[in-house]
This record gives C-alpha cells, sequence and structure tokens, in this order.
C-alpha cells in the first residue's frame, strides 16, 4: 500500500505543481501505534521544488500542496511534513 499512496501523491504533486524536484518520504513506521495511525492513512514527508512558488510565503505554498492532494488527506495521509521551494530556494 505504501507505495501506491507514494505513487499517487507523486501523481497529484506532479499534476498540479509540475516540480523540478519531488521527494516523497513514507514516514509510517515511524508512527506506528500512534492514535492516528489506527485508521490506516500514513505519514509522510515531502520536498517539493517548483517555480509555482515564486512570490508564495510558506502558509500558501503548503495550502497549494493540500489542494493539490485533495481528497488524499482523508483517505490515505493522516500526517503530512511540507518543505516546499523555488528553485533559487533550493540552491
Amino acid at each position: 500500500m505504501s507505495a501506491q499512496r507514494i505513487d499517487l501523491i507523486r501523481v497529484a504533486l506532479q499534476q498540479a505543481l509540475a516540480p523540478s524536484t519531488l521527494e516523497i518520504e513514507d514516514d509510517s513506521h515511524r508512527h506506528a501505534g500512534h492514535a492516528g495511525a489506527r485508521d490506516g492513512r500514513g505519514h509522510f514527508n515531502v520536498l517539493v521544488v517548483s517555480e509555482q512558488f515564486a512570490g508564495m510565503g510558506q502558509l500558501a505554498r503548503h495550502r497549494a500542496v493540500y489542494a493539490a492532494l485533495g481528497g488524499l488527506m482523508e483517505s490515505d495521509i493522516h500526517a503530512l511534513s511540507i518543505r516546499a521551494y523555488t528553485l533559487s530556494e533550493q540552491g
């Protein structure tokens, strides 16, 4: 299921944000037994580098990532750590 979820996240973010860099890490194993993990949804870390973030503050960038993921936030993702940059910020 983890690989399938990562693929769903990857497709959603690629379609919405056209990132030059996209890294997705499933961190669910570190949260086994956590109350929020009982429903079967996962914990993920994402690094998204996209020029679509230009001119956006961090909050707006996070909102853009959440919007791109849409229903996955309710069906597959319990927790999401986001690092969102433009290419020039990533260095």
